[in-house]
C-alpha cells in the first residue's frame, strides 16, 4: 500500500505543507503557526488534517497520528532560529582554555553599529563560564620565513593527523577540571559547552572533558572539534556555545513532535546546510537556517539545472537572497547569527531589512523603507489594528493585490476584509506632507510607486553583494522568486539588476516545504590537512581521505538508513589557498584536477592569480549524498518555452482591475485565475495571475508564459523611447525616465525626492560592494581580518559622493586625497589609469593607510572616481611595524608616495611600485618592508575593488546618462548639507547661541584646544582650534584631513538619523587650524600616530557638546616581528610584522552604561583571532580579557578596558604606540574618569619568574624568548554622580 509523503516548514508566521497523497495527488496548504485556541503544534495539526484527507475519515484533535500511513514526513523549522533570536534557549556553561574566560563577551571588539554612541554588543549566550587548566599551540608561523626546526623526540611535541606540529604547553589537569565540573552539576547545570584553543588540531583534551562530564552526569554536551574543525577560536567559541544553547530546545521539540504517533514514521529534518538529516541527530548548531535553507532546495531542484540562479525570497519581515552555482550550493562558514559570529555551515543566504512590512517613512526630505517592521501585530495599515504604512500597502493601493482574494480574518475581531479606503487615506496624508515639505506636487500614486522603488533597490543591492562583489556577473543570473510576497516585486527587482528571466514555481508561496521533499539527505567530515599541493602531497593524504569517506558512509548507513551503498554519491574537496593568503577556497576536482579548478576560482574571486606562490592544502572535505528520492528526471524549462513560444496559446479573462505601473496607470488590468489557465498560455503584460496563495505581478512590458510547474516571466526593455543624447538620459529601469530639463543650473531642491533616496542607495552600494570585494580579495591579515580599509567615490572634482561606513577616521579625510590626484593629474590620465598614494602633503592620514585611485571615464571625460583605502601594517622604516612608536621624521616611517601611477592603461607596475617600497632601505636605520607580496596583493586587491566600483557606476551612467547622474550626485550632498544644518540650529537654540568650549591634553602634555561657534541664522559651525599645542618630535602629528573625518563622525552621531556619508555634510562647517600645530603640522615631520590623535580630536569635540563621557581615548597599537635591516649592523634577515589595535572603555551617556572591550570612535578594526595570530607567528597570546573595574564610577558607568598579553617565542621587536597613560578618559556630570592605560614587560628570568617593568606609552623593546607584554587598554568615563 502506497503511503504518504509529507514536508512541512515551520515558519514565524506561517506553516507551510506540502503533501503527495496516494489516489489524490500533491496539495498544498497553509496554516498560523501559533493558534493554540485551536491547536498546541502547527506540523501535527496539518499532519492530522492530511491523515484526514488520505483516509476520508475525521480523526480528533487529540487522538494519536498512524505514523503507518506515512512514508516521510521532512520538516524545517525556525524553532532554534527564534530561540536564538530571542535569548531562549537553555541553560548551559561553557568550559574553555583558562586565561580566555572572556573571549566570547569580548567578540571581535567592532561595534555592530558605527554611529551608534550606545554601542550594544550580543552578550555571551552561557550562563557561567570556566577556565580550564589547559594549553596547547602551533609550533610552525607562516608569516615567518625562518625556519623552525622540530624535534620529533620532543615529549611536548604531537605531529597531529593533519600534519600540522602542536606543542602541549600545559598538559589537562585532570582532576582540577572533575572537580570544576562536579562543581557546575551540583549548581544545577545540566548542558556544557566545550572550546580549547586550538582543538580543530588536537582534540584530545575536549574527548577528556566530554568523558568526564558524562561521568559527572552532564545530559548535552558540546564539544567544538566535532561542531566545527575550523580555525578561529572565538567562532568556533560561539558555534560550540549555539549548539549547546539549541540542541536541547530542538531535541525536546522533536520529542514533542514524535509523541503525537501512535507509531513514529520516519521522519527528517532540514539542515542549514541544504541537506537532510534524521530527527535523533537534529542539534542546535545545524537547525539556524533550517526553513531558509529550504526555499535554497526548492530554487536549486525545481528550476534550471547548470544555469546560475539567484533565489528571491520576500517575506513579511524582510528578504533573502541567495545564489545557487550551477547545480551545486554555496556554503558559508563565516557567518554572523543573532548578530554573533560563527563558523557553521550554511548555506550564503543574505538578508536585507525590506519585506512586505516593512514601514514606509518621511525623514528629512528622503524616503524610507524599514528597517523596522509592522510585523504580524499591528501589521500593515490595511490589517485595521493601527498599524504604519508598509510596502503590502503600497502593492494594494496601486491594484498589485486583489482584496477578494484574502480571506476576511482583519480587524479586531477577526472577520473583516483588507481595508483598501484606510490605506488610500493614509497615502494622501502622506503625500500632503512631502509636498507641503519639498514644493513638489506628487500624487499619491507616484509617493507609493516610489516607497516600492525603493524597497526594489535595496533588495536589488543585496543580490548585488552576493553576485557582483564576488565576481560573478549579476545579469547573467536567472532570478527565482519565492515567498508570500515576492511575485509582485521581483520583475522590478529583475529590471534592477539587467535580469530579463524571471521563474516562479507553482509552489512558490511554500518553496521552502517543496523544496525540503527534494531535498537530498548529506553528511560531511572535515580533516584540517597542511601541506604543499603536489601530486605526491595528494597521494599521501589518501589515507585520510579513505577514512573521511568510510566514515560518512558508515554514518549515512548506520544513522539515516541509507540502504544500499551505491545510492551514496562521496564528493571529497580540498580547501586550497596560495601561500600566505587566508582566503581558502573548497574545490571539487574535474577529471582528477584539483589545480585547474582552483585556479579558475582564484582568477573570479580575485582577479587575478600568483604563479609563482605555491598552493596550499588546509583541510580534506568529503561529504555523502544520497538521494532518497531516487534519481528525478532533469527539469527542461527552455523546452517548455520554446515549445509554448511555438503555440502562443493565448487566453482571456473578463476579470479587469486598476493598477498603476511605473509608466502608466492601467484602469483595465486583466486578472487571471492560474488553476483555470491552460498549460502553454501567453499572457502579456499588464496581468495579474492570481492562485490561492499568490499575486504575480506582469508588468506592461513583460510576457507570461505559464509551463507544467512553472510560470516565467520574460522582461523586455520599456518601450518609452531611448535617449539620444546624455542630457536627455536613457530609460532607468524602473520605468523613471530622466528630466530633459535638468542641466548643471538646476536647482538642487528641484530634486525629485523618490530619486534622491533610489540614488543615495545606489551610490552606498557601489561602496559598500567596493569594501566587500576589497576584504575578499585581500591578503594581509589587517585588512582581511581586522578590516582596516575604506571605499568610497567622488564626484569628477574630487567631492565625495559617498563613503562606506568603515572606518570613521576615513569618512571626511580622503577627499583630500582624491583632490590633490584630481588637480595634478586630471588631464592626463586615460582609462585603465590607477594612482596610489599615501603621503600627507597629499591628502594620507598616515603612511600605512594607502590610498589606491582609479578615475572613471565616460564618453572620454572623467565623471567620478573611486578609491580604496587600505592600512598596510608594514611598510618598512624604522620600526617594526608601520605604527612605529620612537619615530620622529616621516622618512623613518616607510615608503611615503605623492603619487605614483600604479596601473597604466591597464598594466600593473610591479617593477616601479617594488623599487618605491625598497627605497626605504635606504634611509639611516630603516628597513624595507618584510613581505613585498602581501603588499603587492593588497594593492591588487585595492585596484580590484575600484575595478567593480567602475563597473557599477559604469551602469549608472548607462542607466541614467551622465547629466542625470552628476544631478542627483550634488543633490545627494545637497540634502546632507541641510540635515546638518537644521542640526547646527538646534544646537544654537539648544545653548540660548553661547559659543562651546573644551580642551584636552596628549600624554606628552600637549594641548588640544577647541571653540565651537554657530550662526543660528545659517546653521552653521565654527571649528576653532587656535591654542592647541605646536607640532611635536614624535609620531603624534595629525594632518588636517584627520581632523575634518573627526567632524564629520562627531556630527553624524549627534544627528543620529539615517542620512547620507557625504561633502555636504562638511559644507556648513569651517574649520580652522593654526599651521604647525600638532593638528596641522609641516609635512616633515612624523606622524602615523595621527589616527590615535584623532581620538582625542573626536574627545574634544564631544567634550564641548557634552552629551557624552570620554571612552578610552585610543587605539592602542600593539605589534610584533622580527627579521629586516638591523639599524646597527645593517644585516639584512628575513622576517614578518604583525600589529592590531586594541579596544578599550566606551564613555557613559544618560541612561546607557559604557561598553566593555570595545572599538570607539575613530576606528572599528576587528581583534585577529588568538588561533589565527599563533598560526601566523610565533607568539603564543597567554591573556585576552576585559580589565574589570577600570569604567568611570557615575550613575552611568563607564566601560572597562581590555586585557591582552602575548608571550614571545623567540626573540622579538614589540612596540606599542599608545595614549591615555597620562590623562585619564574624562567623566561628564560628575561621572569619574576611566582609568588610565598600562603598558607592561614580564622578563623571564631563569629561575622562571618574572620581572615586571613598566613601559611608557611609546616603546620598541627587544624581548627575549619567553618573556611577556601586557597591555592595558584605559576605561571610558562615567556619567553622572553615583
Amino acid at each position: 500500500m502506497s503511503k504518504v509523503k509529507i514536508s512541512i516548514d515551520r515558519g514565524g508566521t506561517f506553516t507551510d505543507c506540502w503533501a503527495d497523497i496516494p489516489g489524490q495527488g500533491e496539495v498544498i496548504f497553509k496554516l498560523l503557526s501559533e493558534d493554540p485556541q485551536n491547536y498546541s503544534d502547527a506540523p501535527g495539526e496539518a499532519i492530522r488534517r492530511i491523515l484526514e484527507k488520505y483516509t476520508g475519515e475525521p480523526i480528533a484533535k487529540d487522538a494519536k497520528l498512524d505514523g503507518n500511513l506515512i512514508e516521510y514526513v521532512r520538516m524545517g523549522t525556525t524553532v532554534a532560529t527564534n530561540a536564538l533570536l530571542e535569548r531562549k534557549g537553555r541553560k548551559f556553561a561553557y568550559v574553555t582554555t583558562e586565561g580566555f574566560e572572556e573571549v566570547l563577551e569580548i567578540g571581535t571588539q567592532a561595534r555592530p553599529e558605527l554611529f551608534n554612541l550606545k554601542i550594544q554588543k550580543p552578550g555571551p549566550l552561557y550562563d557561567e563560564v570556566i577556565g580550564i587548566e589547559e594549553r596547547i599551540t602551533v609550533e610552525t608561523s607562516s608569516d615567518d620565513p625562518n625556519e623552525v626546526i622540530i624535534d620529533p623526540s620532543d615529549p611536548e611535541i604531537i605531529i597531529t593527523s593533519s600534519t600540522t606540529p602542536v606543542r602541549i604547553i600545559k598538559p589537562l589537569n585532570i582532576d582540577s577540571s572533575k572537580k570544576r565540573l562536579t562543581q557546575l552539576f551540583e549548581k544545577g547545570y545540566r548542558n556544557l559547552a566545550v572550546c580549547f584553543a586550538h582543538s580543530f588540531l588536537y582534540d584530545d583534551h575536549e574527548k577528556i572533558i566530554y568523558k568526564l562530564a558524562k561521568d559527572v552526569g552532564f545530559h548535552h554536551i558540546s564539544i567544538s572539534s566535532e561542531v566545527s574543525k575550523s580555525i578561529n577560536y572565538l567562532n568556533r567559541g560561539n558555534s560550540t556555545c549555539i549548539d549547546a544553547y539549541l540542541t536541547p530546545i530542538v531535541q525536546e521539540y522533536i520529542d514533542g513532535f514524535l509523541s503525537i504517533f501512535n507509531s513514529i514514521p520516519k521522519v527528517q529534518f532540514m539542515q542549514s546546510d541544504g541537506g537532510l538529516t534524521d530527527a535523533k541527530d537534529f542539534r542546535g548548531i545545524s537547525a539556524i537556517l533550517s526553513g531558509p535553507a529550504g526555499g535554497v532546495v526548492g530554487v536549486k531542484e525545481t528550476c534550471y539545472e547548470n544555469r546560475d540562479l539567484v533565489g528571491f525570497d520576500m517575506g513579511g519581515t524582510s528578504t533573502d537572497v541567495s545564489r545557487v552555482n550551477g547545480n551545486n550550493f554555496e556554503i558559508s562558514f563565516e557567518n554572523k547569527t543573532a548578530g554573533i559570529e560563527n563558523s557553521a555551515g550554511q548555506l550564503q543566504i543574505h538578508t536585507v531589512a525590506a519585506g512586505g512590512g516593512s514601514i514606509l517613512k518621511w525623514e528629512n526630505g528622503l524616503f524610507h523603507v524599514g528597517p523596522e517592521s509592522a510585523g504580524s501585530h499591528p501589521g500593515p495599515a490595511s490589517y485595521r489594528k493601527g498599524g504604519p504604512l508598509t510596502v503590502t500597502d503600497a502593492n494594494l493601493f496601486l491594484g498589485r493585490l486583489v482584496i477578494s482574494q484574502f480571506p476576511k480574518i482583519f480587524g479586531k475581531n477577526g472577520n473583516e476584509p483588507l481595508d483598501g479606503e484606510l490605506v488610500r487615506s493614509k497615502f494622501e496624508e502622506l503625500t500632503y506632507t512631502i509636498n507641503k515639505d519639498t514644493g513638489k506636487n506628487l500624487s499619491s500614486e507616484d509617493v507609493a510607486l516610489g516607497f516600492l522603488n525603493i524597497a526594489n533597490v535595496k533588495m536589488a543591492n543585496s543580490i548585488r553583494d552576493i553576485t557582483e562583489s564576488r565576481g560573478y556577473v549579476t545579469k547573467s543570473h536567472t532570478l527565482v522568486s519565492f515567498g508570500g510576497a515576492g511575485s509582485q516585486n521581483c520583475s522590478a527587482v529583475a529590471r534592477n539588476l539587467d535580469i530579463n528571466k524571471v521563474v516562479i514555481h507553482k509552489y512558490s508561496s511554500i518553496l521552502s516545504a517543496y523544496g525540503i521533499a527534494k531535498a537530498k539527505i548529506t553528511y560531511d567530515l572535515t580533516e584540517p590537512y597542511n601541506s604543499e599541493f603536489s601530486n605526491d602531497a595528494l597521494e599521501k593524504a589518501q589515507s585520510t581521505i579513505s577514512d573521511l569517506k568510510e566514515k560518512v558512509v558508515t554514518y549515512l548507513v548506520e544513522n539515516q538508513g541509507i540502504k544500499d551503498q551505491e545510492d551514496i554519491d562521496i564528493v571529497v574537496s580540498l580547501s586550497m589557498k596560495y601561500k600566505g593568503s587566508n582566503t581558502s577556497f573548497l574545490i571539487e576536482a574535474v577529471n582528477g584536477d584539483y589545480v585547474t579548478p582552483f585556479l579558475q576560482t582564484h582568477e573570479r574571486e580575485f582577479g587575478f592569480n600568483n604563479p609563482n606562490s605555491q598552493i596550499l592544502v588546509s583541510a580534506i572535505n568529503a561529504k555523502g549524498v544520497a538521494s532518497p528520492n531516487g534519481k528525478e528526471a532533469p527539469i527542461s524549462i527552455d523546452d517548455q518555452i520554446k515549445q509554448v513560444k511555438l503555440l502562443a496559446k493565448t487566453v482571456d479573462s473578463n476579470e479587469t482591475q486598476r493598477v498603476v505601473f511605473e509608466n502608466g496607470i492601467y484602469d483595465n488590468t486583466k486578472i487571471y485565475r492560474l488553476q483555470n489557465i491552460e498549460k502553454g498560455a501567453v499572457i502579456p503584460g499588464p496581468a495579474l495571475i492570481i492562485d490561492a496563495t499568490q499575486t504575480i505581478l506582469v508588468d506592461p512590458n513583460s510576457q507570461a508564459y505559464i509551463l507544467d510547474s512553472h510560470v516565467l516571466i520574460d522582461l523586455f526593455e520599456p518601450k518609452l523611447g531611448e535617449a539620444n543624447n546624455d542630457n536627455d538620459a536613457a530609460v532607468e529601469k524602473s520605468g523613471y525616465v530622466a528630466d530633459h530639463e535638468i542641466n548643471e543650473s538646476t536647482p538642487l531642491d528641484q530634486a525629485d525626492p523618490i530619486l534622491l533616496t533610489v540614488f543615495g542607495h545606489r551610490f552606498m552600494g557601489i561602496a559598500e560592494t567596493m569594501g566587500r570585494t576589497l576584504q575578499r580579495t585581500s591578503v594581509s591579515s589587517s585588512i582581511k581580518e581586522r578590516l582596516d580599509f575604506s571605499c568610497a567615490i567622488f564626484d569628477s572634482e574630487a567631492r565625495l559622493c559617498a563613503n562606506a561606513p568603515h572606518i570613521p577616521v576615513h569618512l571626511g579625510s580622503m577627499q583630500f586625497a582624491i583632490r590633490y590626484q584630481h588637480e595634478l593629474h586630471k588631464d592626463t590620465l586615460k582609462p585603465g589609469d590607477v594612482l596610489v598614494s599615501n603621503h600627507p602633503e597629499a591628502g594620507g592620514t598616515h603612511l600605512p593607510d594607502i590610498t589606491v585611485i582609479t578615475p572613471v571615464f565616460h564618453k572620454g571625460e572623467i565623471v567620478f572616481y573611486v578609491a580604496s583605502r587600505g592600512h598596510h601594517s608594514d611598510i618598512g622604516g624604522a620600526g617594526i611595524t608601520a605604527m612605529s612608536p620612537n619615530t620622529k621624521e616621516l622618512w623613518q616611517e616607510g615608503v611615503s608616495i605623492k603619487s605614483f601611477k600604479l596601473v597604466s592603461e591597464g598594466n600593473f607596475n610591479e617593477e616601479g611600485i617594488v623599487k618605491l617600497f625598497n627605497q626605504v632601505a635606504e634611509m639611516p636605520g630603516c628597513s624595507a618592508t618584510r613581505n613585498i607580496s602581501h603588499n603587492l596583493n593588497d594593492l591588487r586587491a585595492q585596484v580590484s575593488a575600484n575595478k567593480k566600483g567602475i563597473t557599477l557606476v559604469e551602469n549608472l551612467f548607462n542607466e541614467y546618462g551622465k547629466q542625470f547622474v552628476q544631478y542627483y550626485m550634488r543633490a545627494i550632498t545637497y540634502n546632507a548639507e541641510l540635515v546638518v544644518r537644521d542640526f547646527f540650529k538646534k544646537e544654537y537654540r539648544k545653548n540660548g547661541g553661547k559659543a562651546m568650549e573644551a580642551e584636552d591634553y596628549f600624554d606628552d602634555g600637549t594641548k588640544v584646544k577647541l571653540k565651537i561657534t554657530i550662526d543660528g541664522d545659517k546653521g552653521e559651525a565654527y571649528f576653532d582650534f587656535s591654542g592647541t599645542g605646536p607640532e611635536t618630535y614624535g609620531p603624534m602629528n595629525t594632518p588636517v584631513s584627520i581632523t575634518h573625518s573627526c567632524v564629520i563622525y562627531v556630527v553624524r552621531c549627534l544627528i543620529d538619523l539615517n542620512i547620507p556619508l557625504n561633502q555636504g555634510c562638511l559644507v556648513p562647517c569651517h574649520i580652522d587650524i593654526p599651521k604647525n600645530t600638532i593638528l596641522n603640522p609641516s609635512d616633515f615631520v612624523a606622524i602615523c600616530g595621527s589616527t590615535i590623535s584623532g581620538q582625542r580630536i573626536t574627545d574634544v569635540i564631544l567634550k564641548c557638546f557634552g552629551n557624552v563621557a570620554a571612552s578610552q581615548g585610543c587605539a592602542n597599537s600593539f605589534g610584533w616581528g622580527r627579521g629586516g635591516k638591523d639599524p646597527y649592523t645593517g644585516k639584512v634577515e628575513p622576517g614578518f610584522a604583525m600589529g592590531e589595535a586594541l579596544g578599550g572603555g566606551v564613555g557613559a551617556l544618560e541612561g546607557y552604561h559604557g561598553a566593555s572591550a570595545c572599538n570607539v570612535h575613530c576606528t572599528n578594526t576587528k581583534t585577529t583571532d588568538i588561533e589565527v595570530v599563533e598560526a601566523r607567528a610565533p607568539v603564543m597570546i597567554t591573556k585576552w580579557a576585559i580589565r574589570k573595574g577600570s569604567g568611570g564610577e557615575g550613575k552611568w558607568r563607564g566601560g572597562d578596558g581590555a586585557i591582552r598579553e602575548i608571550e614571545a617565542r623567540v626573540p622579538l621587536r614589540v612596540s606599542i604606540l599608545s595614549e591615555r597613560r597620562v590623562f585619564a578618559p574624562y567623566g561628564v556630570e560628575g561621572g569619574g574618569p576611566g582609568a588610565t592605560g598600562q603598558n607592561l614587560w614580564f622578563r623571564k628570568q631563569e629561575n622562571g619568574e618574572y620581572i615586571v617593568t613598566k613601559l611608557g606609552p611609546k616603546e620598541i623593546i627587544y624581548v627575549k624568548a619567553f618573556d611577556r607584554v601586557q597591555i592595558q587598554t584605559p576605561g571610558g568615563g562615567g556619567f553622572g554622580q553615583s
